[in-house]
């Protein structure tokens, strides 16, 4: 099943400048494509316009249910609401502790603000919040930028155990981890 088609997309801040020109991707269920390439290169834009922040000039995306594993935690967060009050808002909870079991993250963590968690116990909630929503496509910003080499490996076990349900979208920098887990890699300039 697709989850994602991207057909002729062509963006660009300015039009001397265009980040895309006839830009095509397509993702199906089951599958990990990666996009990599330096800063400033596009990946965190591609997001904006898949989830609609930003318009093409011209092409079309066209893509199924779909939630976010942002880059910066601290700021997919509310400061003064419990996580899980505002995992509740977006998500139905049930379930939710076999995930956390699996994110490394004690469920009792969710009863705080998001300024008494660690960088990594933030991502690992984001991630359990992204995962509840029941996409069929997730668009993981750098989701594992903000934890330890260990907690990655086993955060991003978990996200391709979920490929029978999901198609995933990963932004990164790292390569490496692209190789290890992508069906396909584009290479942004």
């Amino acid at each position: 099943m697709r989850v994602l088609e991207i057909k002729d997309l062509t963006f660009g801040y300015s039009p001397n400048r265009l980040l895309y020109e006839d830009f095509n991707l397509s993702i199906n269920k089951g599958e990990i494509v990666s996009i990599v390439g330096p800063s400033g290169s596009g990946k965190s834009t591609l997001l904006e316009l898949i989830t609609g922040e930003l318009k093409p000039i011209k092409g079309e995306i066209k893509a199924k249910k779909f939630s976010q594993i942002f880059q910066d935690p601290y700021s997919s967060f509310h400061p003064t609401y419990t996580i899980i009050d505002q995992i509740k808002d977006v998500a139905d909870i049930e379930g939710f502790e076999d995930i956390a079991k699996d994110l490394n993250l004690d469920p009792s963590l969710l009863n705080k603000r998001a300024h008494e968690l660690s960088g990594g116990q933030l991502q690992r909630c984001s991630i359990l919040r992204a995962l509840l929503m029941k996409p069929s496509l997730l668009l993981a910003d750098e989701p594992t930028s903000a934890l330890d080499n260990i907690t990655q490996l086993d955060v991003m076990k978990l996200l391709v155990k979920l490929l029978n349900r999901v198609g995933i979208l990963l932004i990164t920098h790292d390569l490496d981890l692209a190789k290890w887990c992508s069906n396909r890699i584009i290479k942004l300039k």
